[in-house]
């Protein structure tokens, strides 16, 4: 049984009932071929609920991110959840997610509890079809960027500033894309990361009301936070 406060993240399915998150609907087109891939969607905190907060949230839940190395081909510099391509030794999406956090992060996966395993998505830049394992934290080890040549840092991110109204927007690219976006400990999460987090905090029982209104051109804002200039909120 998962905890009480990660109970509708891994019985329900990610939701987007204002319609500002497309990363939710993306599937393959017919007759690609996507490879297949896997990401593990980590949260840690105390088991127990608390029973003052929205949704039972507790003051020291997390969620463990990661950046990749500006220098990668493809989605350089992103913030993301640890995880990548299916080998075919793994044991399904939950055996991929698992040691390629490992493999990124140096955490130990005899410590994580897998919750759920939800649809996977497909991400068009790199053509993989990418499934987010839910995984609960029972016993956390230090994580760090194992490999900086592909990445640059790894973070525990407390959930209340990413659930904070005022570190939340959405992000136009020039190209046609705007989805949701979030600003926190200097790292701007937007894309296939934002839209998985978005579509699960819609559901979770912790979200507070943000303003879906405030859009923001994505080159901007990363150049933003690039030059260290932009405001992000600690409460």
């Amino acid at each position: 049984m998962p905890p009480e406060w990660l109970r509708r993240v891994s019985t329900l399915p990610p939701s987007d009932t204002h319609s500002v998150n497309p990363v939710l609907l993306r599937r393959a087109p017919s007759g690609v071929q996507a490879r297949e891939a896997a990401v593990l969607v980590l949260f840690g905190g105390a088991a127990e609920a608390d029973p003052i907060a929205v949704g039972g949230l507790p003051e020291d839940a997390d969620l463990l991110l990661l950046q990749r190395a500006s220098t990668l081909r493809q989605h350089g510099g992103q913030i993301a959840f640890p995880g990548g391509a299916s080998d075919p030794g793994d044991d399904g999406p939950v055996g991929t997610a698992l040691r390629e956090a490992e493999e990124e992060t140096g955490l130990d996966p005899a410590g994580v509890r897998p919750l759920a395993v939800l649809p996977g998505i497909f991400v068009p830049p790199s053509g993989f079809d990418v499934t987010p394992v839910i995984g609960y934290w029972d016993r956390p080890t230090p994580v760090h960027a194992v490999d900086l040549a592909e990445t640059e840092r790894v973070a525990r991110v407390p959930m209340r500033r990413l659930l904070d109204p005022d570190n939340r927007f959405q992000v136009r690219h020039r190209l046609g894309y705007q989805g949701p976006a979030f600003l926190v400990d200097d790292m701007l999460v937007w894309g296939f990361t934002a839209g998985v987090l978005a579509g699960l905090i819609a559901i979770s029982g912790w979200e507070i009301e943000w303003d879906r209104s405030d859009v923001r051109d994505l080159e901007v804002a990363l150049a933003e936070v690039d030059a260290g200039i932009v405001e992000v909120h600690d409460r």
